[in-house]
């Protein structure tokens, strides 16, 4: 970004911020003098003006710390200060949840090449994973249930002890990108005795090119992420693989940020969270400082109405990006402590900014989706269900997206807490279906500078983050408000996924589109 394009940037802010009733989309209705659980103050409130103030700040602190927020960094550390300074003058009782996070230190540049052909290029053919181990390594590649192209069991390559053969101990294992976390992946590789392991693109969807992702902390191997095309080239291998990464760890201590209100039933806590690190590549202002921004406004907007009955928490996690450190720890003291079961829900707003965007609902009732590991806790499918009927009743249509765990909300369902969220997308590809119902681009990534240093101020669709946050309130303020706990029974279960049936057979009208769900 220039600097010329960042002040115009940032006016256009400052004239949003200033004038906000020109600039938001209506928020319909008057303010609410009915029944507490009512959300049209809470969405009232929340406007996009607000949300693109803490949005400007974060592309200020990133502009000022070498272009990101990735933890570890005086980026996060900013962001976690300014982050604080907001919640604690709203009046919130606001603490810094600290948990082990090492530094990472990439010394030098690395090497990958196949015995007898010219080295791979770094950053370009693949990417040193953080927290990669220090090591110079030359053995055989070993294929971990992977193949040429995605297709029926490549998805899990690597997810499970069982896939790895006897022969990958003392050699390299080589797994495709799938359906579980890249940590599982790499943590498999090393239990199996893997001297290195390789993780590359899938080439599903137009994902080809290598991703900076992380490794266990202290995982001891050398890791790396290739591209397809690269990853095909390891496949066909027929002699060594050398492996050269200079890198070191050192103890660190990171933190999250906890708000909690000052009122409401403790036994009976809603947690809105939201990951507030970066990439290192970028300044992480739609991943994820979309959802940050979001409930940060939601939070300093709620401080303003008369409190409801159940206590809220707003998280903004640490450490995502390196494999959902902040909020795994969080939810482990949480266990340990026995205050889990006081967390009734967890809403996860993890980018919800996307510029070629889709409504995305998480598929709490998995009525669209693979089980994560464990299933979905009991209440998740009632979540969606308030998320559904909201965009509902305000004509706009949704799709749901994999209730995976593979953001902060993974901890907690894995730990028996309902949850849910929203998300505009990432690197997937928008399809013709979807251009016909949200606009935007057909054959392009809903968020096409994912995980890049393009990440910025310009990429963000003011219109997903508008509609994403009003419906990110509602939910926060419902779950807040209700009387009875989230938890289903039988019937109600069986009721709500009857309704999510009735709900794909109607017809759609979104701007003059017909869509059949």
């Amino acid at each position: 970004m220039t600097r010329t394009h960042l002040t115009a940037a940032l006016a256009c802010v400052a004239m949003l911020v200033a004038a906000p009733a020109a600039t938001a989309a209506p928020h319909g209705g008057k303010g609410h003098h009915g029944k507490q659980s009512s959300s049209k103050k809470l969405r009232k409130g929340v406007t996009l003006a607000g949300i693109l103030e803490h949005e400007t700040a974060f592309q200020r602190i990133a502009i000022a710390n070498d272009g990101n927020r990735a933890a570890t960094t005086d980026g996060y550390k900013a962001s976690v200060d300014y982050v604080k300074g907001k919640l604690e003058a709203a009046g919130y009782d606001v603490t810094l949840d600290g948990f082990d996070f090492p530094i990472w230190t990439k010394n030098g540049p690395s090497t990958l090449a196949i015995t007898g052909q010219a080295p791979f290029v770094e950053d370009t053919d693949y990417i040193v994973s953080q927290f990669s181990g220090a090591g110079n390594v030359t053995a055989n590649i070993v294929a971990v249930d992977a193949g040429p192209a995605p297709g029926p069991g490549l998805g899990t390559s690597g997810c499970e002890p069982g896939d790895f053969p006897a022969t990958v101990a003392g050699n390299i294992a080589l797994m495709m990108r799938g359906t579980c976390p890249f940590v599982q992946k790499y943590q498999n590789a090393k239990n199996a005795g893997a001297v290195a392991a390789l993780i590359f693109n899938d080439g599903f969807d137009g994902r080809t090119d290598p991703l900076f992702i992380t490794a266990p902390v202290n995982i001891g191997i050398p890791t790396i992420m290739t591209s397809h095309s690269v990853g095909l080239k390891l496949l066909a291998a027929t002699t060594t693989v050398n492996i050269v990464v200079d890198a070191t760890t050192t103890p660190n201590t990171e933190y999250n940020v906890i708000a909690d209100s000052r009122r409401g039933d403790e036994s009976r806590t809603i947690v809105a969270g939201a990951h507030l690190d970066s990439v290192e590549e970028g300044p992480g202002i739609n991943d994820n400082g979309s959802g940050s921004s979001t409930i940060l406004e939601i939070a300093e907007q709620a401080a303003k109405l008369k409190q409801p009955r159940n206590h809220m928490r707003f998280a903004f996690w640490g450490a995502e990006e390196a494999g959902l450190v902040g909020s795994t720890a969080y939810v482990a003291d949480q266990v340990a402590s026995g205050g889990i079961a006081d967390i009734e829900a967890n809403l996860n707003f993890d980018m919800v900014g996307s510029p070629n965007f889709v409504r995305f609902v998480y598929d709490g009732d998995l009525s669209d989706s693979t089980p994560p590991p464990g299933g979905a806790p009991a209440g998740s499918g009632q979540i969606e269900q308030i998320f559904l009927r909201y965009f509902d009743r305000k004509g706009l249509a949704t799709d749901p997206t994999a209730f995976d765990g593979r953001s902060d909300y993974g901890p907690f369902i894995a730990n028996g807490v309902p949850a849910g969220g929203l998300f505009t997308g990432a690197e997937g590809i928008k399809t013709p279906e979807q251009e016909a119902v949200y606009g935007g681009f057909a054959g392009l990534a809903y968020d096409p500078c994912y995980h890049q240093a393009c990440d910025t101020f310009f990429n963000l669709s003011y219109t997903a983050l508008d509609q994403m946050s009003d419906a990110a309130a509602h939910a926060t303020w419902k779950l807040a408000s209700s009387r009875t706990p989230i938890a289903e029974t039988t019937a109600a279960s069986a009721k709500a996924k009857k309704g999510k049936r009735m709900n794909r057979m109607k017809r759609w009208k979104y701007k003059g589109h017909v869509r059949i769900r």
